[in-house]
């Protein structure tokens, strides 16, 4: 790091030297050997982001009598309870609220991880640093969300002739704030912190790719049915409970270094109470419009509506057992929503493949030597902590949406058609009609010619 040795004016060329042998035998305690090179660092200013105990005094008091293993394993509990309520009540008002809490999550989330960077980098005197890494996060968000108002709210569209300008340039508005921010950067750029700047740079966009792009999924999710979203949200919540249970009580077994804690129990454990769970909650769920209807705008109302013919995977259907089970249970046939079926794959992931997304948050955390992302929740640590997960979850989601369940939407198809000029919507309905003629589905001709 030749460019940050020379950030005080001084230090000498063997030292520079020693770091460059450092970098290229691959030392990777960046900030640590910038700490000792550099004489410019405030000793006081704490590489990472410090863990402190924020848990209320009611629940100190409470539980001061505990061992800390138990006192961790109430305090945890608790919380949790307390979570999944406020989860439930977000719910119940409906889908605009969720979005607002996604957004509210991914800020949050943004926010740590940047943090992070900021402190251990020691970033501190990089010119523009943190108001482009913000102003990045809110051109990202600009071009996600236009993109959904545009597929989701052709109605209200139509109406509004600056959203009409918006829409039709949307993309290329993006691209113009994007390449804004981008010069912003170039212009920052200062002789003896170039390869710093780059690294935020780099660490800024890697933090979107991970935090606002699967947001945004989140929402594409949350628009197909909120039963796309409650149901793999819960079953990433389940797994986290029941394998902390089963660990807890019956733990022996490590599981995986980068996180001593967890153990094959917990995992196995976790796994069949998940699948389980989520196949009695999948039936719970599939038998209310409120959730598996898509989340569509009702341009009378001005309101978003929830209402429709439930789907095929939200009907009862009649499916016969395998021979084997058919002994063993004494049953020919069973009556399930097909979405019971799905939800098996859903939890399998969330139960087997989900973990992952935890197990790569550990590795993120213990390179920068760091317990967690922030101390926002008593006993879980920062919204990161608890939604690394989700994240992974929700990218499933969308590509298991998208590859099985989705087909043509008529609605979206329709709103495409409302924003095409009045002579390319008659050549498109002249050719629909003279379709449907040669299947049928119209009488023949009558000399009526548009």
């Amino acid at each position: 790091m030749t460019e940050l040795r020379k950030r005080g004016g001084g230090g000498d060329p063997d030292s520079t030297e020693n770091i460059s042998d450092k970098e290229a035998d691959g030392e990777d305690r960046l900030g640590e050997a910038e700490g000792d090179a550099d004489g410019d660092l405030k000793p006081d200013t704490p590489e990472v982001p410090q863990s402190v105990d924020n848990t209320p005094e009611c629940l100190n008091k409470a539980l001061e009598g505990l061992s800390s293993r138990w006192r961790n394993w109430w305090i945890r509990g608790i919380l949790s309870l307390t979570m999944i309520s406020g989860f439930s009540f977000i719910i119940y008002l409906g889908p605009i609220m969720l979005i607002l809490v996604v957004m509210t999550i991914q800020i949050k989330c943004f926010q740590e991880i940047i943090t992070i960077g900021y402190r251990v980098y020691h970033s501190y005197d990089l010119p523009w640093f943190r108001t482009l890494s913000w102003y990045f996060l809110i051109c990202v968000n600009y071009f996600f969300y236009g993109e959904t108002v545009a597929d989701y709210f052709g109605a209200l569209v139509q109406r509004e002739e600056p959203l009409q300008f918006l829409v039709r340039y949307h993309r290329f508005i993006s691209f113009a704030l994007y390449l804004s921010g981008f010069c912003m950067f170039v212009l920052s750029l200062v002789k003896r912190h170039y390869r710093l700047q780059f690294y935020m740079f780099a660490w800024t966009h890697v933090t979107l790719l991970i935090v606002v792009t699967q947001s945004h999924l989140v929402i594409q999710n949350l628009f197909e049915g909120m039963i796309w979203f409650i149901v793999p949200i819960s079953i990433v919540i389940c797994n986290d409970i029941m394998a902390y249970l089963f660990g807890f009580f019956f733990g022996r077994t490590p599981l995986i270094k980068l996180s001593p804690k967890k153990t094959w129990e917990g995992f196995i454990g976790g796994f069949f109470s998940t699948v389980v769970f989520a196949f009695i909650f999948a039936y719970l769920l599939a038998q209310y419009q409120y959730f598996v209807c898509p989340v569509g705008y009702n341009s009378e109302t001005n309101r978003f509506a929830v209402e429709c013919e439930p789907a095929e995977i939200f009907l009862m259907q009649e499916y016969t057992l395998p021979p084997l089970l058919q002994k063993a249970l004494r049953w020919e046939t069973v009556t399930l929503y097909p979405f019971q079926i799905h939800s098996i794959a859903l939890s399998s992931f969330g139960s087997l493949i989900g973990p992952f997304g935890g197990f790569f948050a550990s590795g993120f955390k213990r390179a920068f030597k760091i317990k967690d992302f922030a101390n926002t929740i008593p006993g879980h640590g920062g919204i990161m902590d608890r939604f690394d997960c989700q994240y992974l979850m929700a990218t499933f989601v969308h590509v298991y949406i998208a590859s099985f369940i989705r087909g043509p939407n008529p609605s979206k198809v329709l709103q495409q058609l409302l924003v095409l000029q009045p002579e390319q919507q008659l050549s498109i309905f002249n050719t629909l009609r003279s379709h449907l003629r040669e299947k049928g589905m119209l009488p023949p001709a009558g000399g009526d010619v548009l």
